[in-house]
């Protein structure tokens, strides 16, 4: 296995471990240190997810390792991660349900359009309205987590008057990334409009 891969495969894993970290407290509640120690565990291994996002594609590019391969499971990758990190919000009342949902249905979208792709040997890359959307889901992933980070240090309590301000922006931020989500997979759609009519 190629070191491009490798590192791409070590964000999926950081989805899994993740999602542990993040409900580990609600899980042991009997151990409330864990709480304040969540925070400065999920930090360092989401900033380490984020980076390999930059590293794999560098890496693979420097070194020769792009791949029909990894142009799909670059985003599917993405993909693994930023919806573990969006149900969790879900879960903890920041993200509403109904805009998960959509968000879903977008990926399984983008996933049908690819396999279409794949069976007429053209594989879809991500293009700049992807790598756009991927940044926009993890700025407003980031602002919620760094709003929950606040209330496990216990810098806030979840009645001070910056927390529903914070989660109105972070709704806001949440609705931006429905939006542009959307517009990303219509700009696939258009750009790839011939491989789907041949493929019908």
């Amino acid at each position: 296995m190629e070191t491009a891969t490798k590192i791409t495969f070590g964000r999926m894993i950081s989805a899994p471990v993740f999602f542990i970290i993040y409900f580990l407290p609600v899980w042991l509640r009997q151990f409330p240190i864990i709480l304040p120690i969540s925070v400065f565990v999920m930090a360092p291994l989401l900033t380490f997810a984020h980076l390999t996002d930059y590293l794999d594609g560098k890496y693979a590019r420097k070194y020769n390792q792009v791949s029909d391969f990894g142009k799909v499971l670059d985003p599917f990758a993405d993909v693994f991660l930023n919806i573990t990190i969006f149900y969790s919000l879900v879960l903890s009342g920041y993200m509403p349900g109904v805009i998960f949902l959509c968000i879903i249905y977008r990926e399984l979208g983008m996933t049908f359009i690819r396999m279409i792709a794949m069976q007429k040997g053209v594989t879809i890359a991500a293009r700049g309205g992807g790598k756009l959307k991927t940044v926009i889901y993890i700025g407003s992933s980031s602002f919620a987590l760094l709003i929950e980070c606040f209330l496990r240090l216990g810098l806030f309590s979840a009645g001070d008057f910056p927390i529903p301000a914070c989660k109105l922006v972070s709704l806001a931020l949440f609705i931006l990334c429905l939006i542009i989500s959307y517009i990303s997979f219509v700009d696939y759609l258009i750009s790839f409009r011939k491989v789907l009519k041949e493929g019908k």
